[in-house]
């Protein structure tokens, strides 16, 4: 099996795209991934995959605390990119949006989201490039009663056409 077809066979895995935000020591950052799995349901627990060249990456091992926000397909590739293809270390990625705070400090993004899981990081896992980071779930809510449609990879890259650039997965 060739990398072209195992890259092919890959792209049939379901993805959301989701906001992923943490603080350390009052710096704030957020970061577009792909990868929020829920790994338990008492407790709730979840997980995410982050590249360890990332500014979120520190903050996330630094503060063991981070927030995911399940984006709706009303984002734009704008908005997208402000978390997605810019560096929190050079860009202010909140500048101009109305930020809430989770119970554990995290900054909560409700522009263009449905929800916010708050997790407390109980467990870490080295996969190479990036860490799984696994935690229980501490403070959450759903900003929506209608239920909006979630953003997916495939609506990401059929709809909305993005492609992400080469240096952003670290953002």
């Amino acid at each position: 099996m060739s990398e072209q077809e195992i890259a092919e066979g890959l792209h049939f895995i379901t993805y959301g795209l989701y906001i992923v935000t943490s603080s350390w020591q009052g710096r704030d950052n957020g970061m577009i991934v792909n990868t929020v799995f829920q790994v338990t349901a008492q407790p709730a627990r979840v997980a995410i995959s982050v590249n360890k060249e990332s500014l979120s990456h520190e903050l996330i091992s630094q503060s063991r605390v981070f927030a995911a926000m399940p984006l709706a397909q009303s984002a734009d590739l704008v908005f997208i990119g402000r978390f997605g293809f810019r560096s929190g270390r050079t860009f202010d990625k909140f500048a101009g949006l109305s930020i809430e705070r989770g119970a554990l400090g995290s900054p909560i993004v409700k522009d263009h989201t449905l929800s916010f899981l708050e997790v407390q990081v109980e467990q870490t896992l080295d996969v190479g490039t990036h860490t799984l980071f696994i935690g229980t779930v501490k403070d959450g809510v759903c900003f929506h009663t209608e239920k909006p449609a979630p953003m997916t990879y495939e609506y990401y890259h059929t709809v909305i056409k993005g492609k992400a650039p080469k240096g952003a997965t670290h953002a």
